[in-house]
């Protein structure tokens, strides 16, 4: 079953002013990493993540945000159309998302923004696609518990690009090993 009717089926206006919000959130955000790179220069890094004490590259960010934002949409995407309660997600020592980190993080800082805007691009179609109905859809996430469709976009995909726009707001002078 589909998480909403196709397009032509579908009621001009639909998108519910919740989705307008997310949709200007994350639009805000991926313009603030694009205007906060300017300042990256070899060997700055972020100030340390307050759970895990890392500090990253600029190049580090962006190969994570490259990989995060496609691979929330799928996990939103199975949730939309799963059962009940289906189980989602990740954590982040999940492999696959360390080693996309680490193999992409030398790639060149405007093919991970490029990457970056596909992402974001797969997120506003997301958002177009989803009705109220889908985005009230619950999974389970391993150590999370239950969230719904809304919750999965508003944290893993919105919220979690605005916090990456912060970190890349305040670089700091050299890497730590330097």
């Amino acid at each position: 079953m589909s998480a909403t009717p196709p397009p032509d089926q579908r009621s001009a206006g639909q998108e519910s002013s919740r989705g307008r919000d997310l949709a200007a959130r994350l639009l805000a955000a991926a313009g603030r990493i694009r205007a906060n790179l300017g300042a990256w220069r070899p060997g700055t890094v972020t100030e340390a993540d307050p759970g895990t004490g890392e500090r990253w590259e600029a190049g580090q960010v962006l190969a994570h945000v490259a990989e995060m934002l496609p691979y929330w949409v799928r996990q939103a995407e199975t949730v939309a159309n799963g059962t009940d309660g289906v189980p989602f997600g990740r954590v982040k020592t999940d492999p696959d998302r360390v080693t996309a980190i680490e193999r992409d993080r030398r790639d060149d800082l405007l093919v991970l923004l490029g990457r970056m805007d596909q992402g974001v691009a797969g997120v506003l179609a997301l958002l177009d696609r989803l009705d109220d109905a889908a985005l009230a859809r619950t999974g389970t996430h391993q150590t999370l518990g239950r969230m719904t469709v809304a919750q999965i976009v508003e944290d893993f995909l919105v919220r979690h690009l605005e916090e990456h726009a912060d970190q890349l707001a305040h670089p700091l002078a050299s890497s730590p090993e330097t």
